[in-house]
């Protein structure tokens, strides 16, 4: 009987551990400035609801394969937003809704393919993505906090709309990270002191205020610890 409760148990874990194998993840964010709150539909059932502009899921698990993403406003069947990702298995990704509900640049979903592998021993993972519609392009400078720019060379340059970065992997300490536009010193978001700790993988989003332009900000999601 012992033998069977262990065969059962092992069988069940070989199943669990290939149902997590053929499964990928997807978290939402919604980052268009002036679009409602908006419900997402994948393959016709909905998974979140009444998501407001700056907020975000956490990762979803979905099936490998290509799936039907919708963005609907709260409570309505209008639509305002498809897609149709391909999740690989085991594969992580960020869906980011962004642009203009009615205006240029056009609403979009924006599929980034995460990377949640740990960092190096004693170090963090950091992304930017530039996520705000009504800035040009920028420059992105990572400091201690309040240090002068005077002299310092940014660490992302001329990165435009709808751009990600890769993963940046610096020693986890207080950072300031201050977003200028392209080829200069003027501050269009900062980010004050950010407190980080060994092991962290984080996503930063620059968008634009409530229904577009300044001022702008951050989200800045916890992809990892």
């Amino acid at each position: 009987m012992k033998r069977r409760i262990v065969l059962a148990l092992g069988v069940c874990l070989l199943s669990a551990t290939a149902a997590m194998a053929q499964t990928g993840r997807v978290r939402v964010v919604h980052a268009s400035p002036n679009a409602p709150a908006v419900d997402v539909y994948v393959d016709g059932a909905k998974v979140l609801e009444a998501l407001p502009f700056r907020e975000y899921s956490e990762y979803l698990p979905l099936p490998a394969g290509a799936h039907e993403i919708r963005v609907n406003v709260t409570g309505t069947n209008t639509t305002v937003l498809q897609a149709a990702p391909n999740v690989m298995s085991g594969r992580d990704y960020t869906a980011i809704a962004t642009g203009f509900a009615g205006r240029t640049p056009a609403l979009d979903l924006l599929l980034l393919e995460d990377n949640n592998t740990a960092p190096a021993q004693g170090q963090i993972k950091v992304r930017v993505v530039h996520g705000a519609p009504s800035a040009p392009a920028v420059d992105v400078y990572v400091t201690t906090p309040f240090e002068s720019l005077d002299n310092k060379t940014p660490v992302l340059t001329n990165v435009p709309f709808k751009a990600a970065s890769g993963y940046l992997q610096v020693p986890p300490q207080l950072y300031q990270a201050r977003v200028a536009v392209a080829g200069t010193k003027t501050i269009a978001i900062d980010s004050h002191r950010l407190a980080t700790w060994a092991g962290i993988i984080r996503t930063i989003i620059a968008v634009d205020a409530r229904d577009g332009g300044a001022p702008f900000d951050f989200i800045i999601l916890p992809d990892l610890n």
